[in-house]
């Protein structure tokens, strides 16, 4: 699952452009080089095999299939955006399989479509979210107060919505709240209080939540939040608060502890800088969002913090009509560097 800013203008102006000195340090990479990627010849027959390997993927509407399949058999343009003197390459984008929707899939699926679909060596999703927390906490130590300010903005807009505005883009609105585990009884035994002498059961949930529980306002918050990965051995478990127009509508009190924080687009900056490379999550919208075929697949990039050292990532993400901000599931995308072609040919230049 994931979560997304709307304007994707937005999201590059949330956080500092890349410098000089970076404001996260980047470590060495595994990643191969741009000039060890080996351009490959696409054959009729490749063709062929390439077109349908969308055919397999359950969810699509025709009008997406059709796009996507046109990326996987004519590819997208990429050019090294802090080297004009490097040579484009093509990618042909093929469907790297499913993972789980357990709320890790943004970081299952990063590991996958770096390892060309395979099992991850090295490391598993858990893992990869504790090293994005890691980077997320140096950057935020590092930035300035302008650049920290602007994050937790980003991050209370995400998570701690003012209730009075923001119902043009969104029928449902979320509040979420952590609270350490070794809490839990307290907090029951405080809402069973206030039930006792009258109150609405709901309405005493989300009274104690709010007064007892962490806010996801700020950068501390935040790195706990996205810690969380619906394990046993997390600290702190998820409480979220639903709201329309009207009010309360649903608290989901999470009492058995397996909700995840959701991949946002703080935590996908943060995996391009880990990798040192651009992802880029391509968004594909069907006929519930009301977009001709032309405009139901686009490209949401996400630049690291630090010098490109490889190849981009392609991330899939399919959207849903009534909220352009996700929820929705990510799934790797595997890259296949073609033969250059002329950009003409390409089915989009990134």
């Amino acid at each position: 699952m994931g979560k997304l800013l709307c304007d994707s203008a937005a999201v590059a102006e949330t956080f500092p452009a890349p410098t000089s000195t970076a404001i996260v340090p980047w470590m060495d990479a595994d990643a191969e080089s741009l000039d060890s990627i080996p351009a490959v010849e696409l054959s009729d027959h490749h063709h062929r095999q390439i077109a349908a390997s969308w055919d397999d993927v359950v969810g699509l509407e025709d009008q997406q299939r059709r796009r996507l399949q046109r990326l996987r058999s004519k590819g997208v343009l990429w050019r090294h955006p802090h080297d004009k003197d490097a040579p484009p390459v093509v990618f042909c984008l093929s469907h790297g399989g499913e993972v789980s929707a357990d709320g890790n899939c943004l970081f299952t699926a990063s590991l996958r479509a770096t390892t060309g679909g395979a099992a991850a060596r090295g490391g598993d999703a858990r893992d990869l979210r504790r090293r994005v927390v890691g980077r997320f906490l140096e950057g935020l130590g590092s930035a300035t107060g302008e650049e920290k300010e602007k994050v937790e903005d980003a991050i209370r807009h995400m998570y701690s919505p003012d209730l009075k505005s923001g119902w043009g883009v969104h029928v449902v609105q979320e509040v979420k709240l952590l609270t350490k585990k070794e809490d839990r009884v307290a907090l029951d035994s405080a809402i069973e209080e206030l039930a006792q002498i009258g109150m609405q059961r709901e309405m005493a949930a989300e009274s104690i939540y709010k007064e007892r529980c962490i806010p996801v306002n700020d950068g501390s918050s935040w790195a706990k939040y996205m810690s969380i990965s619906g394990s046993s051995d997390d600290e702190y478990d998820i409480i979220t608060l639903q709201y329309t127009e009207e009010g309360l509508l649903y608290v989901d009190e999470n009492r058995e502890g397996h909700a995840a924080a959701f991949g946002d687009d703080i935590a996908i900056e943060c995996l391009a800088t880990e990798f040192n490379r651009e992802i880029f999550v391509v968004q594909a919208h069907g006929s519930d969002a009301m977009v001709d075929e032309d405009s139901c697949i686009f490209f949401l990039p996400h630049r690291p913090r630090s010098q490109i050292r490889g190849p981009p990532l392609f991330l899939f993400m399919k959207g849903t009509g009534w909220c352009g901000a996700g929820a929705d599931h990510y799934e790797p995308l595997i890259a296949h560097p073609a033969s250059l072609v002329s950009p003409e040919k390409v089915a989009a230049v990134l």
